[in-house]
């Protein structure tokens, strides 16, 4: 399907994710992490190799437990086990702890032009939120995001996968094929958007966490690349 110029002032449905789209989160995540590798001081690993042994335990949990700060946690702590070969003690949790704080005190920073742009989108679209992760935690950040009044409906999923979409889809009763799902991650927000019949707008955002990366088809006329959330207003 080739989605022209014409296709997209005509599109009607506009689905947001929320984390790295509409706000900064995972940057806040990799500085945690660059504290804990450099607490860690391993005596043969280097940065690259301890950051591999995290990003496997980290996808490990993903699957096993979902999304959010507390898993988060515990996949710290797992990586200090196996990388000490025993369990953490009560001071190194409560030093992981420590280091987390900022998760937990970390405020809703809008991206550059989000607020302005949602203002005019919203006038012209009907306008969805999709976001995966901790229940509690996801409604947190939309309670304190102050975008809420765009959003038709605003949905906290486990997981966004084909079967995600196709249940939006049935949810709301749209064609997908006149819907657009924005979002910087490849793996969540693209590859199963489209694999459920809808189109696609990728917001690449340098600060992706690396689980979330996956190759995209660069001859696919579905996905419409954009620079920056503001370039949304040239296409919608």
């Amino acid at each position: 399907m080739t989605v022209d110029a014409t296709a997209r002032r005509q599109a009607k449905v506009l689905i947001f994710d929320a984390d790295d789209t509409l706000w900064e989160n995972n940057v806040v995540f990799e500085r945690v992490i660059d504290d804990f590798l450099a607490w860690l001081d391993h005596p043969t690993l280097d940065r690259a190799e301890l950051r591999a042994v995290l990003d496997d335990i980290e996808r490990a949990n993903a699957v096993a437990h979902g999304y959010g700060s507390k898993v988060f946690l515990r996949s710290l702590a797992e990586c200090l086990e196996r990388l000490r070969e025993r369990p953490a003690t009560e001071f190194e949790r409560q030093e992981i702890d420590r280091l987390a704080v900022a998760l937990v005190e970390h405020r809703v920073e809008l991206m550059p032009g989000v607020a302005e742009a949602l203002d005019e989108l919203a006038v012209r679209h009907e306008l969805l939120l999709l976001t995966k992760g901790d229940q509690a935690e996801q409604q947190r950040k939309l309670d304190a995001c102050g975008l809420l009044h765009h959003f038709r409906a605003a949905h906290i999923v486990a997981e966004k996968n084909v079967e995600t979409y196709r249940w939006l889809v049935r949810e709301h009763g749209f064609d997908p094929s006149g819907a657009w799902m924005i979002g910087n991650s490849p793996k969540s927000d693209i590859l199963p958007a489209r694999a459920a019949g809808l189109n696609a707008v990728f917001i690449p955002n340098e600060n992706t966490w690396v689980l979330e990366d996956d190759e995209l088809d660069p001859t696919d006329t579905g996905v419409l690349r954009l620079a920056s959330f503001r370039d949304l207003l040239r296409h919608f």
